[in-house]
């Protein structure tokens, strides 16, 4: 028992440090009212904090609306990077988006979620 304990322990213990690699500014927009059919874009940046360059294996929106865009170029020990983050705005109504980005070194994907509202332009 103590063992399976210690074992949970040290598990969220590693998943916690490899998420501390990596620190984003925030990851959480919110855009308000935007126009229907004009796509708003945030750009995240996050700063490497860990000894070794980290690479992004993929940035996946959960849907086509979302589109992310991210350099696969290495991220060196103290510098940031960015993910370029679209919503298309082609539905009327309240949205929230998110994209899990993977890092090659992390386990565990980091979620960016971007929300608002889309209204209509002739109104």
């Amino acid at each position: 028992m103590k063992f399976a304990f210690l074992s949970a322990c040290l598990l969220v213990g590693l998943t916690v440090f490899a998420q501390n690699d990596i620190k984003f500014n925030k990851t959480l927009h919110q855009f308000g009212k935007i126009k229907k059919g004009v796509p708003a874009t945030y750009v995240f940046t996050y700063t490497n904090q860990s000894a070794k360059p980290v690479v992004i294996e993929f940035a996946n929106a959960e849907c086509g609306c979302t589109k992310p865009v991210y350099s696969p170029a290495p991220t060196v020990k103290g510098k940031t990077s960015t993910i370029k983050v679209t919503y298309n705005a082609e539905a009327v109504g309240v949205f929230k988006k998110r994209v899990d980005v993977k890092f090659a070194h992390s386990n565990q994907p980091y979620i960016l979620t971007i929300e608002g509202e889309v209204v209509d332009a002739k109104k």
